[in-house]
């Protein structure tokens, strides 16, 4: 089983998929364009909630982060006049400097994120997107910013112009990524911002062109013309497409073979059609781990 996952929506629809399948037979790729180098350790904070759920470790009221953790560091780091973009906490930190001690010796970004990954007990197999530093900028009217400084510096307030996969196309897939793809007959997209969390993915050089043999099964993360959460809505206007499943569609519409719509999207589905996918409706509100599970069931039921 492959996923395509970005921080939120897809680590949901994970915790309804593994009811049904090992943590072993799950392999997921992570978007890493929101990575951050943070007080001298890299942050990864898609890959991190993903390793969190699996080592069932995760804040599942966030969505982020380590389950009743503490910020002794970063309050301190605070009122010494240090800064951090990120609020982070003390056990999250301890995974960053295991995570970049890997790198400082040699380790590469799948390496270190797989060492790492172990260490905390998870059994999944969790790959980033690639091994060379990509990163979301958002254009805004003062300038080009990095997606954490858009969305937690400035809280997603300013008109966003543009966005850039800066290092995407100088990237490649790793030879993990490769070989795991190969293998597979079905990959899922999961419901996760096709901006600035699965669309880092698919530019990847290569990836694109890996996941088209594939039997795709994609699901929106848009209900209405509002995304469920995060700043999709100004991210997929301010490249072009419509904030409505018939724009997640389009973003996806060389790859699609099934895309699930929430079932309040259900007069799109004609439309969507169109796109020569098939449309499917469900309740994409993964509230509980028990409609988390009924949406899995569903996209398990469409793969081939």
């Amino acid at each position: 089983m492959l996923l395509l996952s970005g921080g939120t929506g897809t680590p949901k629809l994970l915790n309804g998929i593994r009811q049904y399948l090992p943590d072993e037979e799950i392999t997921v790729i992570v978007n890493t364009a929101e990575d951050l180098w943070v007080s001298g350790n890299l942050v990864c904070p898609d890959i991190d909630t993903v390793i969190y759920l699996f080592a069932g470790m995760l804040d599942t009221d966030k969505w982020w982060g380590v389950n009743q953790d503490t910020f002794h560091t970063h309050k301190a780091l605070k009122i010494a006049g240090h800064n951090e973009i990120l609020q982070i906490g003390d056990h999250d930190r301890a995974t960053h400097i295991i995570r970049s001690g890997f790198i400082r010796q040699g380790a590469s970004l799948s390496e270190a994120i797989s060492r790492t990954a172990s260490m905390l007990g998870a059994k999944a197999n969790i790959l980033p997107m690639c091994d060379e530093p990509v990163s979301s900028m958002i254009t805004v009217s003062e300038g080009t910013i990095h997606f954490q400084e858009f969305w937690v510096e400035k809280a997603g307030r300013p008109d966003v112009l543009g966005v850039e996969y800066r290092g995407a196309q100088t990237a490649s897939v790793s030879e993990a990524i490769k070989k795991t793809i190969s293998h597979e007959s079905n990959i899922i997209i999961g419901p996760s911002n096709p901006i600035t969390s699965i669309g880092p993915i698919l530019a990847v050089k290569g990836m694109r062109e890996l996941i088209l043999s594939k039997h795709v099964v994609a699901i929106s993360p848009i209900i209405g013309c509002e995304p469920v959460s995060g700043p999709a809505s100004k991210l997929m206007s301010a490249c072009g497409y419509e904030v409505s499943s018939r724009g997640v569609a389009q973003c996806y519409s060389d790859l699609l073979d099934v895309f699930i719509i929430d079932e309040q999207d259900r007069e799109m589905k004609s439309n969507i059609k169109g796109m020569d996918a098939e449309v499917i409706t469900a309740d994409t509100m993964m509230t509980s781990s028990k409609k988390s599970a009924a949406l899995a069931r569903v996209v398990l039921q469409h793969l081939i």
